[in-house]
């Protein structure tokens, strides 16, 4: 999948993403470049994503996300057959959370 997305302009994103310090200059870019149902959208599949990979079945996921089986589905063969995004992000959460 990473080859279909790769533009100038989403390199030109990403760059953009990558000099953001904090979590408020997070919220404030996001805030302006998204609807606040896409950011909830993106941050209920990471929370789906951490539920799969600890073993949490579809219809608890559905029950505590809202989200729809397919996207949950979705996401699971994102981890299984993906670029490694979810497991690279959630395992660097993980080691942070372990630090503190």
């Amino acid at each position: 999948m990473n080859d279909k997305i790769r533009t100038e302009s989403v390199d030109h994103l990403f760059d953009a993403i990558l000099t953001l310090e904090n979590k408020d200059e997070c919220y404030k870019f996001f805030g302006d470049a998204c609807t606040i149902k896409e950011v909830l959208e993106i941050a209920q599949r990471l929370k789906a994503a951490k539920m799969l990979r600890k073993g949490v079945n579809y219809s608890e996921i559905t029950r505590e996300t809202g989200m729809s089986t397919a996207t949950i589905s979705r996401v699971n063969r994102c981890l299984e057959y993906g670029d490694g995004g979810y497991s690279m992000i959630l395992d660097r959460l993980a080691k942070k959370g372990e630090k503190k």
